[in-house]
């Protein structure tokens, strides 16, 4: 007896190649949509580092400048407090009977009006830095209008120029004296 052969079927082939995929493709195009995802993932986190350390670093510097205005008031009462002590003990015109001493008293009440005039002048620098401060214009270079550097203000306050521009203005000045 022979056998019958079933008959089998035919399957459309545009089904066959519907339904059967390869696990290979699938598990590859997975891949792909998940590393694209990471990827995205990845920039907007980075994106969101950037932004947070740029507000971080501005926040840090609204705090130093601050200190730093916090700091030239201080300056100033003190000074204010200096000066009028100072005012207050300077001696008149007292005449000496020897020359030595009266030249002396003389000199060294120079010396403190000196002193005090430079502290006057250190006064109206103070009352600038704080005015630049409450103007939001404080550490920004009048020169080159870039920001000057947070140590560059802390160590000096009232200052107006960065430090490339404040070292070329004073090569320009030595220059011109001749030195």
């Amino acid at each position: 007896m022979a056998k019958k052969k079933k008959k089998k079927t035919p399957v459309k082939k545009s089904i066959r190649k519907k339904t059967v995929t390869p696990k290979k493709k699938v598990t590859k195009a997975k891949t792909k949509t998940k590393k694209k995802a990471v990827k995205s993932v990845k920039k907007v986190t980075k994106q969101k580092k950037t932004k947070t350390q740029k507000t971080t670093r501005a926040s840090m510097r609204e705090k130093k400048i601050a200190e730093v205005k916090k700091n030239l008031l201080s300056h100033r009462e003190n000074l204010l407090r200096e000066a009028e002590e100072a005012l207050n003990i300077l001696p008149g015109e007292i005449n000496f009977p020897d020359m030595g001493d009266q030249a002396t008293a003389e000199s060294d009440r120079d010396v403190m009006l000196r002193l005090r005039d430079r502290e006057r002048m250190l006064l109206k620098k103070i009352d600038e830095a704080v005015e630049r401060i409450e103007n939001n214009t404080f550490g920004i270079c009048e020169e080159c209008n870039n920001e000057i550097g947070i140590k560059r203000l802390a160590a000096r306050p009232v200052t107006t120029f960065c430090i490339d521009c404040k070292t070329r203005q004073e090569e320009e000045e030595r220059i011109a004296e001749g030195g």
